[in-house]
Protein backbone atom coordinates (compact mmCIF):
# COMPACT_ATOMS: atom_id res chain seq x y z
CA UNK A 1 0.00 0.00 0.00
CA UNK A 2 1.09 3.31 -1.03
CA UNK A 3 1.33 6.26 1.80
CA UNK A 4 1.51 9.70 0.56
CA UNK A 5 4.65 12.21 2.53
CA UNK A 6 3.89 14.89 3.93
CA UNK A 7 6.15 17.61 2.62
CA UNK A 8 7.44 19.10 5.48
CA UNK A 9 8.61 16.09 7.43
CA UNK A 10 11.10 15.85 4.12
CA UNK A 11 14.83 16.87 4.51
CA UNK A 12 16.59 19.47 2.39
CA UNK A 13 17.83 17.25 -0.28
CA UNK A 14 14.19 15.43 -0.07
CA UNK A 15 11.98 18.83 -0.72
CA UNK A 16 14.49 19.43 -3.83
CA UNK A 17 13.76 16.24 -5.49
CA UNK A 18 10.17 16.16 -4.79
CA UNK A 19 10.16 19.86 -6.16
CA UNK A 20 11.56 18.49 -9.36
CA UNK A 21 9.08 16.13 -10.28
CA UNK A 22 6.37 17.69 -9.39
CA UNK A 23 7.61 20.95 -11.67
CA UNK A 24 8.33 18.04 -14.29
CA UNK A 25 5.04 17.16 -14.65
CA UNK A 26 3.21 20.35 -14.48
CA UNK A 27 5.56 21.29 -17.72
CA UNK A 28 5.00 18.33 -19.30
CA UNK A 29 1.65 19.68 -19.87
CA UNK A 30 3.46 22.17 -21.75
CA UNK A 31 5.00 19.59 -24.02
CA UNK A 32 8.75 19.62 -22.12
CA UNK A 33 10.95 16.35 -20.54
CA UNK A 34 13.00 17.75 -17.73
CA UNK A 35 16.48 16.00 -17.10
CA UNK A 36 17.81 16.65 -13.46
CA UNK A 37 21.92 17.49 -13.61
CA UNK A 38 23.82 16.20 -11.08
CA UNK A 39 25.80 19.78 -10.62
CA UNK A 40 24.80 23.05 -11.81
CA UNK A 41 25.88 23.04 -15.20
CA UNK A 42 26.27 26.63 -16.03
CA UNK A 43 24.10 27.33 -12.98
CA UNK A 44 21.10 25.12 -14.09
CA UNK A 45 19.43 22.06 -11.47
CA UNK A 46 17.91 20.97 -14.99
CA UNK A 47 17.64 21.47 -18.63
CA UNK A 48 13.32 21.28 -19.87
CA UNK A 49 14.05 20.46 -23.56
CA UNK A 50 10.26 21.21 -25.59
CA UNK A 51 8.87 18.68 -27.97
CA UNK A 52 9.79 21.14 -30.76
CA UNK A 53 13.13 20.13 -30.85
CA UNK A 54 14.17 23.19 -30.51
CA UNK A 55 13.53 25.06 -27.31
CA UNK A 56 15.22 24.09 -24.21
CA UNK A 57 15.46 26.06 -20.67
CA UNK A 58 17.93 26.01 -18.03
CA UNK A 59 16.22 25.81 -14.76
CA UNK A 60 17.51 26.74 -11.28
CA UNK A 61 14.96 25.11 -8.84
CA UNK A 62 14.28 27.56 -5.67
CA UNK A 63 12.29 27.20 -2.60
CA UNK A 64 11.21 31.01 -2.87
CA UNK A 65 11.24 34.29 -5.60
CA UNK A 66 14.86 34.63 -6.22
CA UNK A 67 16.75 37.32 -7.74
CA UNK A 68 20.58 37.03 -7.67
CA UNK A 69 23.58 38.02 -9.60
CA UNK A 70 25.07 35.53 -10.27
CA UNK A 71 22.09 34.29 -12.32
CA UNK A 72 22.78 37.35 -14.67
CA UNK A 73 23.73 36.79 -18.16
CA UNK A 74 23.55 33.05 -18.02
CA UNK A 75 20.12 32.52 -19.82
CA UNK A 76 18.69 30.86 -16.72
CA UNK A 77 14.82 30.05 -15.49
CA UNK A 78 13.94 30.47 -11.95
CA UNK A 79 11.22 28.19 -10.66
CA UNK A 80 9.61 27.77 -7.34
CA UNK A 81 6.65 26.86 -6.10
CA UNK A 82 4.19 29.18 -4.13
CA UNK A 83 1.19 27.38 -2.53
CA UNK A 84 0.24 25.41 -5.08
CA UNK A 85 1.00 27.43 -7.42
CA UNK A 86 4.53 27.48 -9.90
CA UNK A 87 6.37 30.03 -11.24
CA UNK A 88 9.04 29.79 -14.27
CA UNK A 89 10.46 32.98 -15.07
CA UNK A 90 13.89 34.21 -16.77
CA UNK A 91 16.22 35.52 -13.91
CA UNK A 92 17.39 38.58 -16.31
CA UNK A 93 13.87 39.51 -17.75
CA UNK A 94 12.33 39.73 -13.94
CA UNK A 95 15.68 41.44 -12.72
CA UNK A 96 15.17 43.99 -15.06
CA UNK A 97 11.57 44.77 -14.19
CA UNK A 98 11.92 45.07 -10.55
CA UNK A 99 14.93 47.12 -10.93
CA UNK A 100 12.96 49.32 -13.00
CA UNK A 101 10.53 49.75 -10.47
CA UNK A 102 12.95 50.30 -7.68
CA UNK A 103 11.69 47.29 -6.05
CA UNK A 104 15.35 46.19 -4.96
CA UNK A 105 17.28 50.04 -4.36
CA UNK A 106 18.37 50.34 -1.21
CA UNK A 107 18.07 46.48 0.07
CA UNK A 108 21.33 45.64 1.80
CA UNK A 109 20.82 41.99 0.49
CA UNK A 110 20.68 43.14 -3.12
CA UNK A 111 23.28 45.84 -3.09
CA UNK A 112 25.70 44.09 -0.74
CA UNK A 113 25.61 40.54 -1.46
CA UNK A 114 24.12 41.08 -4.91
CA UNK A 115 20.88 38.57 -4.29
CA UNK A 116 17.52 39.23 -2.76
CA UNK A 117 14.61 36.61 -2.18
CA UNK A 118 10.88 36.77 -0.89
CA UNK A 119 9.49 33.85 1.78
CA UNK A 120 5.96 35.15 0.11
CA UNK A 121 5.31 37.20 -3.13
CA UNK A 122 5.03 41.20 -1.84
CA UNK A 123 1.92 41.98 -3.43
CA UNK A 124 3.56 45.24 -5.72
CA UNK A 125 5.21 42.11 -7.34
CA UNK A 126 2.29 39.86 -7.49
CA UNK A 127 1.43 41.55 -10.82
CA UNK A 128 4.63 41.64 -12.46
CA UNK A 129 5.11 37.47 -11.44
CA UNK A 130 1.58 36.35 -12.28
CA UNK A 131 2.64 36.45 -16.17
CA UNK A 132 5.12 33.46 -15.47
CA UNK A 133 2.36 31.18 -13.58
CA UNK A 134 2.20 28.15 -14.99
Amino acid sequence: MLNKVEYKNLNSKQKENYNFYKLSGVLADYGYSSMWLNDDWQGADFIATHINGETYLRVQLKGRLTIDKKYCEKNIHIAFRDDNDWYLYPHDELMNKLIEKSYLAGCASWDDKGGYSWPNIPKKIKDIISIYKL
